[in-house]
C-alpha cells in the first residue's frame, strides 16, 4: 500500500545535532548544564531546556573530549537553543564547535 502521509515542511523536520568537542571536560559540560537549566544537577527531562523542541539529549566523555547528540523537533528549535548555548560555551572556554546536522529518519522514545 503506498504511503499517503504528507511530508512535513522542511523547517519542521526533526534533526539530530552531533557535537564532537575536543578538549571539553566533564566539569565544563556540567557547568554548561547548570547555565542551561538554571539549577544545579543534571538535566533530567526536555522541559529543563530553555527553549521547547528538544526530543532527546545524550552526552558522554570521549578520549578527545566530549560528545553530545541532540534530537530536536526542527532545525529552527535547535537554532533558538544555539543562541543560548554558544555564548555559554564561549564563557566556559570551549572553542567554537560546529555541530553536524542530519535530518532524522526515525526516532524511538519510551
Amino acid at each position: 500500500m503506498p504511503d499517503t502521509t504528507p511530508e512535513a515542511p522542511e523547517d519542521t523536520m526533526a534533526i539530530v545535532a552531533i557535537f564532537e568537542i575536543p578538549g571539553m571536560t566533564q566539569d565544563q559540560y556540567e557547568q554548561s548544564v547548570v547555565k542551561v537549566t538554571g539549577r544545579p544537577g543534571p538535566a533530567q527531562k526536555p522541559s529543563d531546556w530553555p527553549v521547547p523542541g528538544l526530543i532527546s539529549h545524550t552526552s558522554c566523555p570521549t578520549p578527545e573530549g566530549w560528545f553530545v547528540a541532540d534530537v530536536w523537533e526542527s532545525e529552527e528549535a535547535f537554532r533558538r537553543f544555539g543562541e543560548i548555548i554558544v555564548p555559554i560555551l564561549r564563557d566556559l572556554g570551549v572553542a567554537d564547535v560546529e555541530p553536524k546536522i542530519y535530518p532524522v529518519f526515525s526516532v524511538v522514545t519510551p
